[in-house]
């Protein structure tokens, strides 16, 4: 079981290795690296999330930069506007977000955290759920997560002290979890920040971010009238 787990880790290294070997323009490669990623997400998620690149936005009219993975529900949130590759997937739906980079480095951790808080300062609706019995209270707001995935680390410690110093320290720049297949993976899911060695590590991501999606529960119930207010205006 083991070793067929793994076998996955080996497989989008060599996928990843490949688009970068025989790709030569930087934006086809880094939409083809996307795509393997968000492959491997949608095949260890359950159905009841959805695994897309897009534009978070919300019922003000704002709008986050373009992110390279998100995780939203499926059930209970369309998205608007999908047209090929821009979707526009409302913030009360967002559980996740991932940017997908050719290594981690201090640069792409700054601009991962950056594009976190791009979506993390939208505004989050969330409304009474009427039931048969009476009514649910709205839905407190839980922590997006964000994180960041690539093929390996840049640095000769790989995930060691110079990542964890280079980690963005703003709350709302926050790195939560990520994956550097080469180098192993990490967390802070637990209030301190974990790494686990190579072998195994995308398997152990993978099963990290399905505990924490599992205890966050669905997603609030959005107010769709505060969505046609935007119409109107």
């Amino acid at each position: 079981m083991r070793e067929a787990l793994c076998s996955v880790q080996t497989m989008l290294e060599f996928q990843l290795q490949h688009s970068t070997q025989s790709i030569s323009h930087p934006g086809v490669k880094g939409d083809v690296n996307e795509n393997h990623w968000i492959d491997v997400l949608r095949a260890y998620l359950p159905n009841r999330y959805e695994v897309e690149t897009g534009f978070v936005i919300d019922s003000l009219g704002g709008r986050s930069e373009q992110m390279d993975v998100v995780i939203y529900d499926k059930h209970f949130t369309p998205t608007l506007l999908a047209q090929q590759n821009h979707r526009y997937i409302p913030a009360e739906a967002v559980y996740a977000i991932f940017e997908c980079k050719p290594h981690v480095d201090k640069s792409y951790l700054e601009y991962a955290g950056q594009k976190a808080a791009s979506v993390r300062k939208l505004l989050r609706t969330s409304v009474p759920i009427t039931h048969a019995g009476g009514t649910y209270p709205a839905k407190p707001h839980f922590h997006i997560v964000s994180g960041i995935l690539a093929p390996k680390a840049s640095w000769t410690d790989g995930l060691g002290a110079t990542f964890t110093k280079n980690l963005p320290s703003l709350p709302e720049e926050q790195i939560d979890c990520g994956c550097a297949l080469e180098d192993g993976a990490f967390d802070n899911f637990d209030g301190l920040l974990k790494v686990v060695p190579t072998e195994g590590a995308l398997i152990y991501f993978l099963f990290r971010l399905l505990s924490r999606l599992q205890s966050l529960g669905t997603v609030p119930a959005i107010d769709w009238a505060a969505y046609a207010k935007v119409i109107n205006l």
